[in-house]
């Protein structure tokens, strides 16, 4: 299976945060737009359908992965 660069994922998951916020503040077309981009990558990076769901796959990604050591240098990926 692909694990998604973990880099990405975390641009994604801020920014999708950032763009519910904007859109709850004042609803705008351009900001449902990319929130619905935002939304769908996310589901297909974590092979979900549901955002809530894509949301809580991308977050035990991290968590997984951040609890791996990095193979170079030994260290955890959350140092």
């Amino acid at each position: 299976m692909l694990v998604p660069d973990p880099k990405v994922v975390r641009e994604l998951l801020t920014r999708y945060a950032a763009l519910r916020i904007a859109q709850a503040e004042r609803e705008r077309p351009a900001t449902a737009r990319e929130l619905a981009d935002v939304s769908y990558t996310l589901c297909v990076m974590t092979g979900t359908t549901d955002i809530h769901d894509a949301v809580a796959a991308a977050d035990a990604l991290l968590l997984a992965l951040a609890a791996e050591p990095d193979e170079e240098s030994g260290l955890s990926l959350a140092v």
